[in-house]
């Protein structure tokens, strides 16, 4: 469904994305995790077509995505939820939706479907998006990225900054249009608990290049194995232990 091959990326001198290949088959979750600086979010921006990578090939169903061009790979299938929502303040929830509608491509899910998976915001129609919770913002941002129809959905950190029942709640979701829907996931997180939840495999990122890739379910239930890929420490010790 989607390969990448060498990828690479820059800020001026500074080499964000250095030679990044992996491939995510249909229907397929992938995380990607890694620190601040390591290069994921540049990853999400060149995949959508928001930064112009200095090399490498991305292809969705054998076809090249366009450099740079954000429109161009929205209409051959790949969708973005971005860093930090950026949804549009003063448009309603309806608006964003219409908004969406009319550059879907035409195997779009249905609106009825989406506010199945996310009830909330059919209550919040005509609610203005500056006045949505930030969980509700979030759910709003992938509904509008789901409603362009993608084979592909690239989302951004989305559980950053959301109160720990609001993850649960994204989270659950996310399995949920993982499990039900035919379309592929990639998803750049920071928290270990959610990657490993909604993933069945991970790639770990360090310093702009795929370090590792292994199944979710292994660095799920190894602490060590997660300390020394991604320095995460024991935030508590087991009531055994």
């Amino acid at each position: 469904m989607l390969e990448v091959i060498d990828v690479r990326a820059s800020y001026g001198a500074v080499q964000a994305v250095r030679g990044v290949s992996f491939g995510i088959e249909r229907g397929e979750v992938l995380a990607i995790l890694g620190p601040n600086g390591a290069g994921k979010s540049t990853l999400a921006n060149v995949l959508a077509g928001l930064h112009k990578p200095s090399g490498g090939t991305v292809r969705l169903s054998g076809t090249v995505l366009p450099r740079g061009r954000a429109t161009g790979v929205a209409r051959a299938g790949l969708a973005l939820v971005p860093q930090g929502r950026r949804v549009f303040g003063s448009c309603t929830v309806a608006e964003h939706m219409a908004i969406a509608r009319a550059h879907a491509r035409t195997d779009a899910l249905p609106v009825d479907r989406l506010l199945e998976v996310f009830p909330r915001l059919g209550d919040r129609l005509t609610v203005r998006a500056r006045q949505l919770s930030g969980g509700e913002q979030q759910m709003l941002a992938i509904v509008r990225a789901v409603l362009l129809g993608p084979d592909v959905l690239v989302m951004d950190e989305p559980t950053e900054g959301l109160a720990p029942i609001i993850v649960d709640q994204l989270v659950e979701t996310l399995a949920r249009i993982g499990e039900e829907d035919d379309m592929s996931v990639l998803l750049v997180e920071q928290n270990i608990g959610v990657a490993t939840t909604v993933a069945e495999n991970v790639a770990i990122m360090v310093n702009g290049r795929i370090h590792r890739l292994m199944p979710a379910a292994e660095l799920a239930g190894d602490r060590d194995l997660q300390q020394r890929l991604l320095g995460v420490g024991r935030h508590a010790e087991d009531p055994e232990e």
